[in-house]
């Protein structure tokens, strides 16, 4: 099966409690839809680089994904019918890693300091 990294953000306004809500919803689906969630993350309430609806924040969340693309259609499906989702983007990608994604290391980075 293909390989996914889904991203998206959330408005700011829900608890990041909601946030996981959303993500443990997309697992379920991606599991019914015959696929199996490898790795999530949550990266935290971050500004936008614009405005989105009138939003200047989102709460950011990532899922790596090994499913087929038919379930990846619904998925992206569910997302834009869903009222607390201002973006999304899904990337096929060539392998999955359970590594920390480029936006977790930076901010350990920080936290260092």
């Amino acid at each position: 099966m293909p390989y996914y990294e889904h991203v998206f953000i959330a408005r700011p306004e829900i608890a990041p409690q909601q946030v996981e809500g959303i993500v443990e919803s997309l697992r379920k689906l991606v599991n019914d839809g015959g696929g199996k969630p490898i790795y999530s993350e949550y990266w935290g309430l971050r500004h936008l680089a614009y405005k989105i609806n009138k939003n200047e924040r989102g709460h950011y969340s990532l899922i790596r994904i090994d499913s087929p693309s038919s379930t990846i259609k619904e998925l992206e499906r569910v997302q834009s019918l869903n009222e607390d989702v201002i973006r999304y983007m899904t990337i096929k990608t060539k392998e999955l890693s359970k590594e920390p994604s480029v936006m977790m290391k930076s901010s350990e980075k920080k936290d260092v300091y």
